[in-house]
């Protein structure tokens, strides 16, 4: 995840206060959900926006296809460079080194240490400006693959949005089924709004373990979750009630 350009749209939904996670958890719609069948064979490819997304979205939809012998390609658009971009601790070239790692750990945790993971390497908030270039690299990609992951279109942060047409372009050449993750609809929704798609969502149920390799893969996001710094430039992107959304026993896709 990373800080959205403060003259979007998006940008004020997020920014704005969010829905507590205590109102998600009290919703009483979540057994109706129908369960998502992930495969058991073949390969899935999960395209994030930035270096934690797949995680916080997916994350433990991920240890599951690992321990079902599935075979993960994890693509990663951005670096996130540009999560503190007033840092004066860090510089954007440090930090995208600095995620790099922390996803690698990441992975790792969920059992997923071998997956293949490509870093496409587009500019931090700036995912739009390549998006026809972008599904065309995600079409070699998808081709005789059983499941792309992707972010939701309308997540209102204009990378996930982007990422999310993108890829639902490149999987419509190559007949590929997607299914869409949302991050920060978690913060500017609330149960039931009507700009969600309620009815083409689907629930994963995380068992005990895939949900605390989760949360362990979660925690080494260092620089999202935690402080650089005393200054407010390198505070932190996801403070502990924004996680809350993403540590729950069931994570959500549309498809």
């Amino acid at each position: 995840m990373t800080s959205p350009l403060p003259e979007r749209q998006p940008a004020d939904l997020i920014q704005a206060p969010g829905t507590p996670e205590s109102s998600w958890r009290s919703w009483e719609r979540w057994p109706h959900f129908p369960a998502f069948p992930l495969p058991d064979a073949g390969r899935v490819v999960v395209v994030a926006a930035h270096p934690d997304d797949e995680v916080l979205g997916v994350g433990g939809a991920l240890c599951l296809l690992v321990e079902s012998g599935v075979e993960l390609t994890v693509v990663t658009l951005t670096d996130g460079e540009r999560s503190h971009p007033d840092s004066r601790r860090i510089t954007p070239a440090e930090l995208a080194e600095v995620r790099a790692g922390e996803l690698r750990r990441a992975l790792a945790a969920l059992g997923a240490a071998d997956a293949r993971a490509l870093r496409l390497g587009l500019p931090d908030t700036a995912v739009a400006r390549h998006e026809e270039e972008l599904a065309h690299r995600l079409v070699p990609l998808l081709r005789d693959t059983a499941l792309c992951l992707a972010p939701w279109a309308e997540d209102r942060h204009g990378d996930h949005e982007a990422a999310g047409r993108a890829a639902a372009a490149a999987a419509a050449v190559t007949g590929t089924a997607c299914a869409y993750y949302p991050v920060w609809m978690w913060h500017w929704a609330r149960p039931g709004d009507p700009r969600v798609p309620w009815d083409r969502a689907a629930r994963i149920d995380l068992p005990p373990a895939a949900r605390a390799a989760k949360a362990a893969a979660v925690r080494c996001f260092t620089s999202q979750i935690a402080d650089l710094g005393p200054d407010p430039a390198d505070a932190a992107v996801l403070p502990p009630e924004e996680l809350a959304h993403h540590l729950r026993d069931t994570e959500l896709v549309l498809r």
